[in-house]
């Protein structure tokens, strides 16, 4: 069945990861998903929580800027919403998969992650695009050697009876299932959010979905890698992949 942007059931959307989209941190990476744009910073400060004792820490903010939907979105001005602060802990427990703490030195590095335009998968561009930036700023601060692998996340969902890869919004609001898969490079699972918006799904279903988000973070990785190696007079032009 045809989607409406024309793409396959297992085709991304057009995505493309430009390394270095801020000056100031010590990394960044501005990530775009189709029309799902999301600026990532990652933010280096001397010392760790208290919790910690020695090593480092990773830790992660998200936030949907006002002008990023078609209703202003208000500002977090007591504090994250609930939503915001569940995706901020999943950004978190993503990167910190494949952050080896204790060979860091007493370091935090926060991966701030701000939503510019929402079109569906803000989460999974953030801990894509997080990646990068958490990356480059290891490498900036002397680290390079507590980063044990990658981790990127796609969604995927059961759209009019069919399996597919990277929903936008108006795939995403009538989904039957709706999931948000985070992998590692080396083909683990670091999360799984499903859902049944109506009827149950089978076991089977779970695997075609789980296969699918697995092919499409396949794909996510060379990018990321791209990203981080990117020189300098190079970065701003970003890694895209093909629509």
């Amino acid at each position: 069945m045809s989607r409406a942007d024309g793409r396959r059931p297992d085709e991304l959307r057009p995505v493309t990861i430009v390394p270095d989209a801020q000056r100031h941190p010590a990394g960044s990476a501005l990530t775009r998903f189709g029309g799902t744009h999301v600026l990532c910073a990652a933010s280096v400060e001397d010392g760790s929580p208290p919790f910690r004792g020695t090593g480092g820490w990773v830790t992660a903010e998200y936030a949907m800027l006002p002008g990023s939907t078609d209703r202003r979105a208000r500002r977090d001005r007591s504090g994250p919403s609930g939503r915001a602060k569940e995706i901020e802990r999943l950004i978190g427990r993503s990167l910190r998969a494949v952050v080896d703490l204790d060979a860091m030195t007493e370091l935090t590095v926060t991966v701030d992650c701000d939503v510019l335009e929402a079109d569906g998968g803000t989460r999974t561009a953030a801990i894509t695009g997080g990646w990068v930036a958490l990356a480059r700023a290891l490498t900036a601060s002397g680290q390079a050697g507590a980063l044990t692998g990658q981790v990127a996340a796609i969604s995927v969902g059961v759209v009019d009876g069919e399996p597919r890869l990277d929903l936008p919004f108006e795939e995403d609001v009538r989904a039957e299932v709706d999931m948000n898969v985070v992998a590692t490079a080396d083909g683990r699972l670091v999360e799984v959010q499903g859902t049944a918006e109506g009827a149950p799904f089978d076991r089977a279903a779970l695997d075609r979905l789980l296969d699918l988000a697995l092919a499409g973070c396949e794909q996510l990785f060379a990018l990321q890698r791209a990203a981080v190696t990117a020189s300098a007079a190079t970065a701003g032009l970003g890694t895209e992949l093909p629509a």
